[in-house]
């Protein structure tokens, strides 16, 4: 319980319900973040959820709710670990419109700098389920070769070719990150469907080059589907 930076229950509103960063919840129009509002993209749904209300994304487009501010994720440049929690319920292979789905990101400036995402493919069928932590460009994709041409062994994820995902039930997912941009740490990270170990990122430098301040936690980049509870340790 001291551990929890961030929680979004999502029972009456966008904003989140507790942060060590801010509550508010944004999106991005350009080159300015405005509050998230109803739209025929992305709502709020009364007693939707595991309790209360829900997020739902209705249809892939580019509202993208985001939650920022150093507390909200403790990103600091030393040593950083990190457990992102999220309730998802969708039936993939029939809601997910075409490309890629990440319904959970941490960004930061620059995608070269690290990008950290949850994530569904877009070709195969069924879809892969993936956790993927990438570091700086330079380490993880020196050849600067495109994500599909990085044969899936050499990427630096966990990639599950069925997950408990369907519209019926809620699965809860849950990911871990330890010792990122610790030079004297073996760095790792961790995926967790339903309580269950899933799979494991080790072995790769896990160093990011974020601006600390400009770190946040995304929700929704071509996501179709409900997402509640979303909570950050």
């Amino acid at each position: 319980r001291q551990a929890l930076t961030f929680h979004a229950s999502f029972d009456s509103g966008f904003d989140a319900d507790f942060s060590k960063g801010a509550k508010t919840c944004v999106t991005k129009r350009g080159a300015e973040l405005v509050p998230v509002t109803e739209s025929d993209e992305v709502r709020i749904v009364l007693h939707a959820g595991r309790f209360g209300g829900a997020l739902q994304f209705l249809k892939k487009g580019a509202t993208r709710p985001q939650f920022a501010g150093q507390g909200v994720l403790g990103y600091n440049e030393k040593s950083w670990s990190v457990s992102v929690s999220a309730w998802l319920r969708l039936t993939p292979d029939e809601d997910l419109e075409p490309g890629y789905c990440d319904p959970v990101q941490i960004v930061g400036d620059d995608v070269k700098k690290g990008f950290i995402f949850l994530e569904w493919s877009k070709d195969e069928t069924p879809r892969f389920f993936r956790y993927a932590v990438r570091p700086l460009v330079e380490i993880w994709n020196p050849d600067n070769l495109s994500w599909e041409q990085i044969p899936a062994e050499k990427r630096p994820m966990v990639q599950l070719s069925k997950a408990p995902f369907s519209r019926e039930r809620w699965t809860h997912v849950v990911f871990t990150l330890d010792k990122a941009n610790d030079a004297g740490g073996n760095a790792s990270g961790v995926l967790f469907m339903d309580g269950q170990r899933a799979g494991s990122i080790e072995g790769w430098d896990l160093t990011f080059g974020w601006d600390p301040a400009r770190v946040a936690l995304v929700c929704g980049a071509a996501y179709v589907g409900h997402l509640d509870d979303l909570a950050v340790f």
